[in-house]
């Protein structure tokens, strides 16, 4: 097989060239390889296309494809007319809500996206430790999942909403009040087979009557400090979703490991952010899309939010702080393409390199998979995806994946092909 653009978990293969002709010479002893030459290839980890390169595949591994770090696997974008969020988890099953997750893996894998990052279940429990489970048994095709269960976060900061008080309502989260609940619940996630905690930071937010994007913040510092200090005595890390303000300093404060969304950053969030290592997933594209009326709150919130994390992002970029590719999927559509995040992260300042890096190399390294995933190197597994054109040239062209390879098995991406 000749490839001409080959990325790691994103091996971007770009356009297919023709076979190799037969005064080339072969590589010795290929029977139980699989052999990929690639015309251009860009590895994860070099700063450079190479050209004219060979992968030499043993089983799974390489001997000699893309990852998302923010999705919800258990959501579909629902819609308001449809009974939005809510109907999830009042009305639909949790066997209906696997099938769909399973659905919404499998497309994943179809884009190229070998890795995911699935930032808790809204309200279906441990089912994304059984959806990673039916993935690694073979039972269902799917990306490698890290899994988040059930996520945390306070009362008054998490729906359902806004019925009757005399009710006691499901909750998308694990609710938690007071340090004492907080490490039990992570104890209990950890237990149950999270490989992260994810916890919510910030609820709701709006625009103050200074014109200001305002977050409601949710738990205490003592709150994340213990939760904090459990994952990681176990090892593992804590996703802390944050949108500005008080919660987001709590969160820095507090020793998470990486701040999601992260809509309005101050200069000095960005220095801390650096000096503690601590990783940003902006998942851009989910806030440019269904924007209330301009002339509405919800509308003025929307817009609002929109330019705080351009400016947010670009700042960001600017100071060096360590980000990740994400989009928040499953907060839209699955049916959307995931790799509508790219051309944001172009816009806002990212070279269309550091993009790649941004969804291979530098999240294999968040999620302590380095060599492993994200990388065209010896012993990574065989993640390949093939796209028809020259993505440092033009980012979209991610969006066009036609070949996939996990595991170096071979997926067809039919979301392209229905096109």
């Amino acid at each position: 097989m000749r490839l001409r653009w080959c990325l790691p978990s994103l091996v971007l293969v770009t356009t297919l060239l023709p076979a190799q002709e037969e005064t080339e010479p072969k590589p010795p002893n290929l029977k139980n390889f699989t052999v990929i030459r690639a015309g251009t290839l860009i590895d994860g980890k070099s700063d450079a296309p190479l050209h004219d390169q060979i992968i030499i595949l043993r089983g799974n591994r390489i001997d000699h494809g893309l990852i998302d770090s923010h999705t919800h696997i258990f959501l579909q974008g629902e819609d308001p007319a449809q009974g939005g969020y809510d109907v999830n988890i009042l009305k639909y099953p949790a066997s209906l809500r696997a099938a769909r997750a399973t659905v919404s893996a499998r497309r994943a894998l179809e884009q190229g996206f070998t890795v995911l990052r699935d930032v808790e279940t809204e309200g279906a429990g441990y089912g994304d430790v059984g959806i990673k489970q039916a993935i690694e048994g073979g039972y269902i095709p799917g990306p490698r999942l890290v899994v988040s269960t059930r996520a945390i976060s306070t009362t008054g900061g998490y729906p359902l909403e806004g019925y009757a008080p005399e009710l006691t309502m499901p909750k998308g989260v694990q609710i938690i009040d007071g340090p004492v609940e907080a490490r039990q619940a992570a104890r209990e996630q950890l237990d149950h087979g999270a490989d992260w905690i994810k916890v919510y930071m910030t609820h709701r937010s709006w625009v103050g009557k200074n014109g200001e994007l305002t977050s409601q913040p949710t738990l205490t510092l003592d709150e994340l400090k213990a939760i904090v200090d459990e994952a990681h005595g176990w090892g593992k890390k804590v996703a802390c979703h944050a949108y500005g303000g008080i919660g987001l300093q709590r969160a820095l404060d507090g020793g998470c490991d990486s701040i999601e969304h992260g809509l309005q950053i101050s200069d000095a969030q960005i220095a801390q952010m650096i000096k503690q290592g601590t990783w940003y997933c902006p998942t851009l594209a989910v806030y440019f899309t269904d924007w209330g009326p301009p002339d509405t709150a919800a509308g003025q919130r929307d817009r609002l939010r929109a330019s705080a994390h351009e400016e947010s992002f670009r700042k960001a970029l600017k100071a060096g702080i360590k980000i990740v590719f994400g989009t928040d999927i499953g907060g839209i559509p699955w049916t959307e393409p995931i790799a509508q995040e790219f051309p944001y992260m172009v816009q806002y300042g990212m070279t269309p390199m550091d993009a790649i890096r941004s969804a291979t190399s530098r999240p294999a390294e968040m999620l302590d998979m380095t060599g492993q995933v994200g990388v065209i190197a010896p012993g990574a597994y065989a993640d390949i995806i093939a796209v028809p054109g020259d993505p440092l040239k033009d980012i979209k062209e991610l969006g066009n994946v036609q070949f996939v390879m996990k595991d170096g098995k071979v997926f067809r991406n039919e979301m392209h092909a229905a096109k």
